[in-house]
């Protein structure tokens, strides 16, 4: 089998044999894994129907699965280096599977909740498993081009969820969702038994048992408080249960307790999570554009359903089918974009990544109710192209500043961070957009009001592009 064609420069260091089927397997397992994130917001009013449960329960089914996410890519960090991957990835599969095919015959809602948090907890593995493995196989001077791939799983496959289960509840009902994911979850599963075959060194450090504890309290607060903001919000703050400010405010403190707690273990012993890789200025900057774009992607994955849906009364068949093509363009750019990072660095395509976004969040605060719906397909195809031009590159920068001891801390730090800022970007847009909304419905004000925020916030993302660095710092080391 062979890797790249003849056409790479003369002097390019090659791949390891037998690498482009270990990177192909875990991007196939991975992209499967994380496109079930989003792939059960269409179908909630389908559920609602069939299993005789309220909105606020049906919400659970997403909510909870980035809640197990929250809790568990913390620990990824110690199990990549307690564990070989292999063995690291079987486990995760045989998880994914196992949720799946409990989704796919649950009985009712009870049983499909448990069955998406097994799925959650091998997805949450999967991610920082396929970046730290990546940066050991793959030279640096192609680091940009194989996480061009990565981009592909991350951003794509969220943003395609939701058009899929749009297909899929057209033509059959929600279980295929899960049983047509099922024997690709299980042909991954055995190809990984077969074929994947990865050296690594590992360490038989102990499990710090009360940060594990002190983490799921900390993550788990932060991402279902600020759920709960926007879920509050939503609801004109009928609820009866905990006020959203409470578990947020848990989590904020645990955070900060789990912090003071690893620096303290840095010195000492092994932490959970490493945050050495903060001390790194390349790492940091190209994190915190990560997470901010991520709260971008998920708003307009978010927003845009409810505004085609709502405002402009389209169904959610055509809400799903308008995001396609922006995940299929982000899916093309991808590689393109990881092949340019390699010859010009962050910098050269994140700026203009940030203008673009900025421009398209701005074009955004133009909808109103009477906007064609070719409009939408514009400007979520520019955001993102816009995305595609800063993710690749900020990823492949921030985990190659790295090094080798800190690769897996550094790949759960930064798949932690995307999940919280994708649920504080939830938060903030749903909650702008309900208190901006006349009624108690989703109006062209209310949507206008969350895209202007956004409009905003991408003008801090313009910001921080301008302290990215000129070029790989790491280009020359492996």
């Amino acid at each position: 089998m062979t890797t790249e064609p003849s056409t790479e420069p003369a002097g390019a260091e090659r791949l390891p044999a037998g690498a482009p089927l270990i990177i192909s397997l875990l991007v196939g397992s991975a992209f499967v894994m994380i496109l079930n994130e989003t792939i059960m917001s269409v179908a909630l009013p389908v559920l609602i129907a069939d299993l005789g449960v309220t909105a606020a329960t049906a919400q659970w089914l997403t909510s909870g699965f980035l809640l197990t996410m929250a809790v568990v890519i913390p620990i990824t960090g110690y199990l990549l280096q307690r564990f070989p991957p292999r063995s690291v990835y079987l486990a995760a599969m045989s998880l994914f599977s196992a949720g799946t095919l409990l989704c796919a015959v649950a009985p009712a809602f009870g049983v499909l909740l448990a069955g998406r948090v097994v799925q959650a907890t091998g997805t949450a593995v999967m991610i920082p498993l396929l970046m730290t493995t990546i940066l050991r196989l793959v030279p640096a001077s192609r680091r940009g081009q194989t996480m061009g791939t990565i981009s592909i799983v991350i951003a794509v496959a969220p943003a395609i969820g939701p058009a899929l289960s749009g297909v899929i509840l057209s033509a059959l009902g929600w279980r295929w969702m899960f049983w047509l994911v099922l024997p690709i979850a299980l042909l991954a599963l055995a190809a990984g038994a077969l074929w994947l075959r990865v050296t690594a060194e590992t360490s038989k450090a102990p499990l710090d048992v009360l940060s594990v504890l002190i983490s799921a309290v900390a993550f788990s607060g932060l991402v279902y408080g600020l759920s709960a903001i926007g879920e509050s919000a939503a609801t004109g703050g009928d609820g009866e249960g905990v006020p959203p400010w409470v578990p947020l405010v848990v989590g904020v403190l645990a955070l900060a307790v789990f912090v003071h707690r690893q620096i303290r273990l840095q010195r000492t012993a092994a932490p959970l999570l490493d945050l050495r890789p903060f001390a790194i200025r390349q790492y940091t900057v190209a994190v915190v554009l990560v997470a901010v774009g991520f709260m971008s992607l998920f708003g307009a994955i978010i927003l845009l359903p409810l505004y085609i849906q709502d405002v402009l009364g389209d169904t959610a068949f055509v809400a799903g089918l308008v995001v396609l093509p922006g995940g299929l363009v982000m899916g093309l750019l991808a590689p393109f974009v990881g092949r340019a990072y390699d010859r010009l660095g962050a910098r050269r395509l994140v700026i203009p990544g940030a203008l673009l976004l900025s421009a398209v969040m701005w074009g955004f605060t133009t909808l109103g109710a009477s906007s064609p719906i070719w409009l939408v397909v514009v400007l979520h195809i520019g955001l993102s192209a816009a995305l595609a031009l800063m993710f690749t590159p900020l990823m492949t920068d921030a985990l190659g500043a790295l090094p080798g001891e800190l690769y897996s801390h550094g790949s759960a730090i930064l798949t932690t961070l995307q999940q919280v800022a994708g649920a504080a970007g939830t938060a903030l847009f749903i909650t702008v957009m309900t208190l901006a909304s006349a009624g108690a419905g989703v109006d062209a004000a209310g949507v206008q009001a969350a895209f202007l925020t956004a409009a905003f916030v991408s003008l801090l993302v313009l910001v921080f592009a301008m302290f990215v660095g000129r070029a790989p710092e790491r280009a020359t080391t492996a």
